[in-house]
């Protein structure tokens, strides 16, 4: 399926910032079931200083604000050509050792409701415990828009029983690690059936299985990944996959504006 994106993210300060630095992980990645046919970026109030490749593999675009600038616009567009894989990635690549993968975070360090998730798996493969475990999380951490904060914790969102698509990845993830599999999250695009407008970019996760490789778990909607999802970035949580992330010096507030539209082409 081919698929064309628009992303645009937009601050407006209430003040003039002096300077700001932002780090731009929006680019998708080239892989066995997904080539680029095209992508651009584009910055209004400020400017590309470098672009690299990080540690996971992830495209990387450090972004400087214009001088006392009270408006930044970042636009990336292009169009992308996915493969329905069932979800299944495949084997293992890059430099990282997989053992990596089974290393805690902030976000998905475990405690008493990961082990409780774990505890109460099914006997069977893992490729089957995996998704009872997907179907789990869903019946105890409810999908609910705008329920939780973006710091929060796998732990903080099974506490207070409802989060997103990022609270059910560390969730999921934070157990699959316990459970001694290697996992990481995904940040990408969801071309949803009923509308090409959306608010936000999509979350999912991922476990190496021996024998399949690398998989995917969509758990908030209960699916594993087909030609609808774009692989943008991954990492061992959201920080390392986050679409923008940064800092700027001053005190000025500001307001976050993201439209997003993902259409088949």
């Amino acid at each position: 399926m081919k698929l064309h994106i628009r992303h645009e993210t937009r601050y407006d300060f209430d003040a003039p910032v002096p300077f700001g630095l932002q780090q731009l992980r929006k680019t998708p990645k080239s892989f066995r079931n997904q080539s680029i046919m095209s992508w651009s970026t584009e910055i209004i109030g400020g400017r590309k200083e470098l672009s690299f490749e990080d540690y996971h593999r992830n495209t990387v675009e450090l972004i400087s604000f214009e001088t006392n600038t009270q408006s930044v616009t970042l636009i990336s567009e292009g169009s992308v050509e996915v493969e329905d894989t069932n979800g299944i990635l495949g084997r293992h690549e890059g430099s990282i050792p997989l053992w990596l993968f089974k290393r805690s975070t902030q976000q998905t360090k475990p405690g008493k409701g990961v082990a409780e998730l774990v505890r109460n798996l099914p006997q069977g493969e893992p490729l089957e415990q995996m998704h009872a475990l997907s179907e789990s999380i869903r019946e105890h951490v409810k999908y609910e828009i705008g329920s939780s904060d973006p710091d929060w914790s796998a732990e903080d969102a099974i506490e207070a029983g409802c989060g997103v698509c990022q609270d059910h990845t560390h969730v999921f993830i934070s157990c699959a690690r316990q459970a001694g599999l290697p996992a990481r999250y995904v940040s990408g695009y969801l071309m949803m059936n009923e509308t090409e407008l959306q608010d936000a970019t999509h979350a999912w996760a991922e476990v190496h299985l021996d024998g399949l490789g690398w998989v995917g778990f969509d758990i908030s909607n209960g699916i594993s990944p087909d030609d609808r999802y774009v692989r943008v970035a991954t990492g061992l949580d959201y920080a390392q996959a986050a679409p923008v992330i940064g800092n700027r010096m001053g005190t000025a507030g500001e307001q976050l504006k993201v439209e997003l539209q993902v259409a088949q082409q």
